[in-house]
Order: C-alpha cells, then structure tokens, then sequence
C-alpha cells in the first residue's frame, strides 16, 4: 500500500485565469498562495510548470488549489466524462453553509439548496465555476 498523509493539491484547467482568478479569489475568498508572473499567452509559460503553466495558486485552507489556463475558450466541463466529479470544500458548520449561500447569491452565481444527507451526516451546497466545474461545499451535520 501507497501510505499518504492527505491531499497536497488538486489543480484544475481553466479558460480564462482573470475570470477564476476572481471567482476562487474574490467569491469563494481563497487567498493566493502563488501566481505567475508570465501570461498563459507565452508558449514557453504556458508549458512550464515551474511558472504554474501561466496561472494561480490558492490556499484552500490546508490544500492547494491551482488553476491552469491551457482550456479551449470554448471548454466547458463535463462531470459525465472521465475524470474529475466534482470538488467538495469542507465548512466548519450548516450555518456556514446558508452563509456561502447568501455570498454567492450577491455575487450572482446560482446555486442548489442545501441538501442534508443524513444517512452521511453532512450537507452540501452544490454550484459550479466559471468554466462548469461542480463544486460543493459540505459541513457536518
């Protein structure tokens, strides 16, 4: 067996780093842990991972979140192919939920309803980036 210890980072392929940038930095309030310094537009950053292929990195409370802008602008993501589902952030309660509820209705971004799995013992929020990607966040029951 492969023994890890958690999660160090998950990075995503985005279309345009300006518009997540904003939407994991200023709706979801992810402070920035790294950023390029060269555009996606340069072939020679856009292909190196030691300049973050052009891109970002947050910290996501205990984790790495990078965005990659190599997607076509015409992308969208689709959580019925290969691949990634969807990605789950951990909230400390289901009152922080109907919080992140009310910030991403003032920011215009749609959501479900909270959804309690009691079976689970959590409940979710689910919504989606710029580009598509299902995101939730869960807190305990």
């Amino acid at each position: 067996m492969i023994e890890t210890t958690g999660t160090h980072h998950v990075r995503l392929t985005v279309t345009d780093i300006a518009r997540s940038r904003a939407f994991y930095g200023d709706v979801l309030g992810f402070p920035i842990a790294a950023e390029s310094p060269g555009s996606p537009e340069d072939p020679v950053v856009r292909n190196d991972p030691m300049q973050l292929f052009g891109g970002v990195v947050f910290q996501a409370n205990g984790m790495l979140l990078g965005l990659r802008p190599v997607a076509a602008a015409t992308d969208r993501f689709d959580a019925d192919r290969v691949g990634l589902d969807h990605l789950s952030f951990t909230v400390p309660s289901r009152d922080d939920l109907v919080s992140a509820a009310a910030r991403l209705a003032a920011a215009g971004i749609e959501h479900g309803e909270i959804t309690e799995m009691t079976d689970f013992g959590i409940a979710i929020l689910a919504f989606f980036d710029p580009d598509g990607i299902h995101l939730e966040l869960t807190s305990p029951l």
